[in-house]
C-alpha cells in the first residue's frame, strides 16, 4: 500500500512541474490560451473534488490529491505567465532594507498569494462535512511549503535556483538574497520533516488499504518532496537542472542571467 501512493505523489509532482515549466517557456502569445485551458482543467478538478468529497476509499484519495495538483498548477501558471502576481512589478528599490524591503517584496506577489488562500478556503468549503479531505489538505500543504521556500529566498540562501524564472519576472530576482544561511531555514527543514513524519504516522495508524491511509501517505510523500526542495536551497546543486528537458527558452533566459539585482542581494 505504501509504494503506489508515494509513486503517484512523485509522478504528479514531477509531471505537473514539468508541464508548467514547458508551457511557461513557450512564446508569450500562447500564454492566454494555455492559462484559459488550464483554468478549465482546474474547474473540472474542483468539480471532481466536490463529487468525491464522500469517497473515503483509495480512489477518492488519488482523485483529491491529483485534483489539488492540477488546481495548483493553474495558479502557478497564472503567476509565472504574469497574469496575477502583485501591484509592484519593478526591481527592489536601491538600498531598501528591513520593513521597506519586505513591503516591496510582498507587493510583488500579494495578489497571487491571496488567490491561493481563497482557493484553499474554497476547497475546504467544497469538502466540508465530507469524508475525503485529500484535496484541501494537499493544497494547504503545497501553500505552506511554498510560503516557506519564498521566505527563505527572501531572507537568503546559498542556492537561489532562479534559472527557471521567465524574462518578464526577472525583476523578482532582485528580492532574493544569497547568503550562507538564515535563521528560518532550520525551522523550515525541521517543519517539513515533521509534517512528513506526522503524515507517515497517520498512514501507519489508519486501516490498511483505506482512503485515510492513502491520503496520509500521499501527504507524507509531498512533504518529503518539499523538504528535498528546501535542501536544494543550501546545496551547491541547482534543482533547475531537473526541468531543463521541459524548458523551451533556455537561450532567452541565458540572456537575462545577469539581471539578478546583485546590489539588493546583501552578499
Amino acid at each position: 500500500m505504501t509504494i503506489p501512493p508515494l509513486l503517484f505523489a512523485l509522478l504528479m509532482w514531477f509531471i505537473g512541474t514539468g508541464a508548467v515549466v514547458w508551457l511557461d517557456s513557450r512564446p508569450t502569445r500562447t500564454f492566454r490560451t494555455s492559462h484559459r485551458l488550464s483554468g478549465v482543467v482546474a474547474v473540472a478538478a474542483m468539480i471532481m473534488v466536490w463529487l468525491h468529497r464522500d469517497d473515503n476509499g483509495t480512489t477518492g484519495a488519488y482523485i483529491g490529491f491529483g485534483a489539488a495538483i492540477l488546481i495548483w498548477g493553474w495558479h502557478e501558471m497564472g503567476f509565472l505567465m504574469g497574469f496575477i502576481a502583485g501591484p509592484r512589478r519593478e526591481p527592489c528599490p536601491e538600498g531598501a532594507e528591513g520593513w521597506a524591503r519586505f513591503k516591496a517584496a510582498t507587493a510583488t506577489v500579494i495578489h497571487h498569494e491571496l488567490a491561493i488562500a481563497a482557493n484553499a478556503l474554497l476547497l475546504f468549503a467544497l469538502c466540508w462535512g465530507g469524508t475525503n479531505q485529500a484535496a484541501p489538505l494537499t493544497f494547504l500543504l503545497l501553500f505552506v511549503l511554498r510560503l516557506s521556500a519564498k521566505f527563505n529566498l527572501f531572507l537568503g540562501v546559498p542556492n537561489l535556483s532562479d534559472e527557471v524564472f521567465p524574462a518578464h519576472l526577472a525583476y523578482l530576482k532582485s528580492y532574493f538574497r544569497k547568503r550562507t544561511m538564515n535563521a528560518l531555514f532550520p525551522f523550515s527543514a525541521i517543519g517539513a520533516g515533521g509534517l512528513a513524519w506526522w503524515a507517515w504516522s497517520a498512514a501507519e495508524a489508519a486501516p490498511e488499504n483505506s482512503g485515510a491511509a492513502a491520503t496520509a501517505t500521499l501527504l507524507a510523500g509531498l512533504a518529503v518532496l518539499g523538504l528535498v526542495e528546501h535542501i536544494f536551497l543550501v546545496l551547491p546543486v541547482r534543482d533547475s537542472a531537473l526541468w531543463r528537458w521541459a524548458d523551451n527558452n533556455r537561450a532567452a533566459k541565458a540572456a537575462i542571467k545577469d539581471y539578478t539585482g546583485e546590489a539588493h542581494h546583501g552578499l
